[in-house]
């Protein structure tokens, strides 16, 4: 392995991969955007929600996993896609995509009023099963992917953190920032300990996410 190359610790059997790699092979497809709490659908289906900063790579990743490059748009302004986007994996579970955290572009009543859907999403979401966190490995933990996670375990939603654009960094680099993000989570007890380092656009680190994922 390179050094540019993002590697895992994380050891997963050849079984819990190939069931991984199955899941999210199925057909995956989009089945509503809410815009406004009364347009969230009905919980039906476990669900897994993805968050993050603006341009962490949010959209790519959820690509990634599902095996396809359009399903997930990012918006070409940051910060403007207000939208919980619910995509259906194969008829058994939701991949619900939430709007990135930490940048505002509107007006202060539609933030407040977007990050209100948001939290009401988390804390009464029943079929909520995981929320994965996301985190550009340039950059390690913000001060927002921390109020996120204060938020998460307050309403005592599980979470997982998933270090992005690991291919940005070389292993040490990479080595130290994933470290540093273990320790840092390490105060929330809704969090899971593992930490994955991914890279959507090499497919570094895909294969364990998809297990981890499969196997909630």
């Amino acid at each position: 392995m390179s050094e540019e190359e993002a590697s895992s610790p994380l050891s997963f059997s050849a079984d819990e991969l190939k069931q991984g790699e199955r899941w999210f092979r199925q057909d995956c497809v989009f089945v509503a955007g809410a815009a406004t709490t009364s347009r969230i659908p009905e919980p039906d289906l476990p669900e897994i929600a993805f968050a993050g900063r603006s341009n962490v790579g949010k959209s790519s990743l959820i690509n990634a996993l599902t095996f396809r490059k359009g399903l997930a748009r990012a918006s070409n302004t940051p910060g403007r896609t207000q939208q919980i986007k619910f995509f259906n994996l194969g008829g058994q579970m939701n991949l619900v995509d939430l709007t990135c955290y930490g940048y505002a572009v509107d007006s202060k009543s539609k933030v407040q009023e977007w990050g209100q859907m948001i939290t009401d999403y988390l804390r009464t979401r029943e079929t909520l099963k995981c929320v994965v966190v996301l985190v550009d490995s340039r950059h390690g933990l913000k001060p927002t992917d921390h109020q996120i996670m204060q938020m998460l375990d307050s309403f005592e939603v599980p979470f997982v953190v998933v270090m992005t654009k690991g291919d940005k960094l070389n292993r040490y680099a990479l080595a130290d920032v994933h470290k540093a993000v273990g320790e840092g989570i390490s105060v929330y007890p809704s969090a899971f300990d593992q930490v994955f380092p991914t890279s959507a656009e090499k497919q570094h680190g895909m294969p364990e996410l998809r297990a981890f994922l499969s196997g909630l």
